[in-house]
């Protein structure tokens, strides 16, 4: 691991007001290799046994391939696309059992022992990378109204409580192939900060709000907090919530 930081990191999850919980969340530690991590959110839609069938495909694909993984010599861009593929031929086979046609997104990063990350994702969960107080990027979702957004036709705030926000452009178990984009980040940092959440987070928070709280709070104590504050700020409508935060830490002189 690059030398300077030490990774602290917990993970969320809580059903809101649904019925069931669909989404899925997992913090995975290599097997063989120390400071080599893997974190995933899935969120699973399809009715009951739908949603969260397709969403336990992506979590037991993601700890099969992962335990296959050797972070000295595999691509992990290449391990997380293949994730990302595998899942969605799965969950298309579960079809024929579910009650609905299940579905799921991902976002996905993983964190190799010599400090470079690499990240996927394919729908409208998120990956933020902050540094500090700041936000350093994010993803961009499949979504229909970040298509809105990126034609022009409404703005980044309107978007935030548009009628439509729950549509998406594409995701993991569609006839059509899964939308994926990847991010690398050559090297990380102390002070820098990764989460991944679905929407049921993200949703109630503006980045600048993520920001100081995840600056601030243990990842433990910030998972709780923002589950709590978007529970709240649902007013008894709020959807499936998970997120699984990573800080890294400098280490004391």
């Amino acid at each position: 691991m690059a030398k300077g930081y030490r990774l602290t990191a917990s993970t969320g999850i809580h059903k809101g007001d649904r019925e069931y919980q669909q989404d899925q969340v997992a913090l995975l530690e290599h097997p063989r290799t120390a400071g080599c991590l893997l974190a995933v959110v899935a969120d699973g839609m399809g009715g009951r046994s739908g949603g969260r069938k397709a969403s336990d495909q992506v979590l037991m694909t993601a700890t099969q391939l992962f335990d296959r993984y050797a972070p000295e010599s595999d691509d992990a861009s290449a391990m997380l696309q293949q994730l990302v593929q595998e899942a969605h031929i799965v969950i298309k086979l579960t079809a024929i059992s579910a009650e609905q046609e299940p579905h799921s997104t991902i976002a996905a990063f993983l964190i190799n022992p010599r400090g470079d990350c690499h990240w996927i994702h394919a729908g409208d969960s998120r990956i933020y990378q902050f540094h500090g107080e700041k936000l350093v990027k994010r993803t961009i979702d499949h979504s229909l109204v970040q298509a809105m957004v990126d034609r022009g036709e409404i703005t980044e705030a309107q978007a935030e409580s548009h009628p439509q926000s729950n549509i998406l452009m594409g995701c993991l178990g569609t006839e059509s192939e899964p939308p994926i984009d990847t991010h690398f980040i050559p090297q990380l940092r102390p002070g820098d900060i990764l989460m991944a959440c679905s929407d049921g987070i993200w949703h109630y928070f503006s980045p600048q709000e993520m920001s100081s709280l995840l600056s601030v709070l243990s990842p433990r104590e910030a998972a709780e907090f923002m589950v709590d504050k978007a529970r709240a700020r649902a007013h008894g409508g709020g959807d499936n919530m998970s997120l699984v935060i990573v800080k890294l830490e400098p280490l004391a002189p």
